[in-house]
């Protein structure tokens, strides 16, 4: 047990790298990972929702109660921020349907747990990341499919049933069994939890692995197009969302967690959803495995670049 707990630690520590590492393998040789089948994706996001249930108390929710104000501007600004841009992106950039559809999955999709680390790591308010990032997956089965139809319906034919049930399949049934399985077995969540980072980061890197080995050659021509759009998307959101809290004439640590909640979103949901609900559509899945690696990437830069900033 101690050994997996060390090794789940190295594997917390490093994500982006390891991440990083298994994409450009995943790139250079596709054959190696095509054995992981894209009808995997929901149960392995659905068993990281798990682990992210077994973390949460009665307190984390009470977050919801006792910071109303700041954990409704921050789900006000994810909901948004990055729906509004991801919209304004894809037409700037004259993306076609199934890249917009990607696109537009991850501006709308919840914010991501990474944000609480990446928080923690910047010395911000982490109590208010996670009570954001706790409302805004509860608002996910009705926002997602909800803002994904007001921006896509004019193209593509958008069943917002359908997504409402996905997602309370993929998020909110796991996350309500890991809390109460937290709550009734906490003994059993304990040691569970010390080797929950290695799960979460194997079920992560299998999916974004699988999606890049999938869509290998299609990489190799439209890559750096994808990437921009990512960097863009990514960058804004974090800039914008610091300003709104600049504006609002937040603490510093509230700033770097709205910033944060804001610039990274619920990439693995993004990714489930574009192979569920626009199958047809192969590279709708991309955006989000590269907005997977990428903000893991530039969340750990910014964190880097927080910790050093002095409180006002």
């Amino acid at each position: 047990m101690k050994l997996l707990e060390r090794i789940s630690d190295f594997a917390a520590r490093y994500m982006a790298c390891i991440v990083v590492f298994f994409s450009a393998l995943a790139l250079f040789f596709p054959s190696g990972f095509l054995w992981i089948k894209p009808s995997c994706f929901t149960t392995l996001l659905m068993t990281v929702m798990f682990g992210m249930g077994l973390t949460l108390t009665p307190g984390d929710f009470a977050l919801l109660l006792r910071h109303p104000r700041d954990i409704f501007i921050g789900c006000l600004a994810q909901y948004t921020i990055m729906p509004l841009l991801a919209f304004a992106i894809a037409r700037a950039f004259d993306l076609d349907d199934a890249l917009t559809v990607g696109v537009i999955l991850v501006g709308t999709c919840p914010g991501g747990t990474a944000s609480n680390v990446i928080t923690y790591l910047s010395r911000g308010n982490v109590a208010l990341s996670v009570g954001m990032t706790c409302a805004s997956t509860l608002l996910a089965p009705v926002l997602t499919p909800l803002l994904t139809w007001i921006f896509l319906h004019e193209t593509i034919k958008i069943d917002i049933l359908s997504m409402f049930l996905s997602i309370l399949q993929i998020v909110i049934l796991p996350i309500v069994s890991g809390f109460l399985i937290n709550h009734w077995f906490g003994g059993f969540s304990k040691r569970a939890v010390r080797v929950l980072p290695l799960v979460s980061v194997t079920a992560i890197v299998a999916i974004i692995a699988a999606i890049v080995a999938i869509n290998a050659d299609r990489l190799m021509s439209t890559g750096l197009l994808v990437l921009a759009v990512v960097f863009l998307h990514n960058g804004c959101g974090f800039a914008l969302g610091y300003l709104l809290a600049v504006w609002l004439k937040m603490p510093l640590s509230k700033k770097k967690a709205v910033a944060i909640e804001v610039g990274m979103q619920n990439s693995g949901l993004a990714v489930t959803l574009a192979h569920t609900s626009f199958n047809a559509l192969a590279m709708a899945t991309v955006p989000g495995a590269i907005f997977s690696i990428w903000h893991n990437i530039s969340g750990s830069m910014l964190a880097n670049w927080f910790a050093r900033q002095k409180d006002d």
